[in-house]
């Protein structure tokens, strides 16, 4: 199983932290995403890429939307866990205190629930909202900026998700 990229989304829905591994690949070697000339009408078009700001926020309102849809299609109990496409699979896990945890792997992966879980809890808790020096809220996408919170996490996915 190959992790691509991992984040996190505060109450706010600012994007407070993001790391990316590697972009999933198709056969021909070239990165899944769109190439920047995109078809419309018989006539090419020229598509600024992403910047990963924009990236964030796409993968926050995908979020949001469908874990909106789930709970007024199954009820206040039902929770939206992961959704798979043909290039990548996304995985949710949202805290208590309403921190939300992204990520993107391959498609052959399996449930990350408990992965999402160790992480918030040997990782995320451990270092960043045990760390007094870490702020409570980050204003205006002030993100988690945390040395062993990286390594640790950089760790986990190399040792227990990409060895897998």
């Amino acid at each position: 199983m190959v992790v691509y990229s991992f984040y996190i989304f505060d109450r706010h829905a600012e994007c407070i932290y993001k790391k990316n591994w590697q972009l999933p690949t198709t056969a021909g070697g070239k990165g899944s995403r769109p190439s920047s000339q995109a078809y419309a009408n018989g006539t090419a078009s020229v598509r600024t890429p992403l910047t990963p700001e924009d990236d964030a926020k796409l993968i926050f309102g995908t979020v949001y939307s469908l874990r909106n849809m789930v709970r007024k299609l199954g009820g206040e109990d039902d929770s939206f866990l992961s959704y798979r496409t043909s290039q990548y699979k996304l995985h949710y896990y949202e805290t208590p205190t309403s921190i939300k945890f992204v990520m993107l792997t391959d498609t052959k992966s399996g449930s990350m629930r408990i992965a999402l879980q160790q992480i918030y809890v040997n990782c995320y808790v451990e270092y960043v909202v045990k760390n007094p020096l870490s702020p409570v809220e980050h204003p205006g996408g002030l993100g988690v900026n945390n040395e062993l919170f990286e390594l640790s996490l950089s760790q986990f996915v190399d040792r227990v998700l990409n060895a897998s």
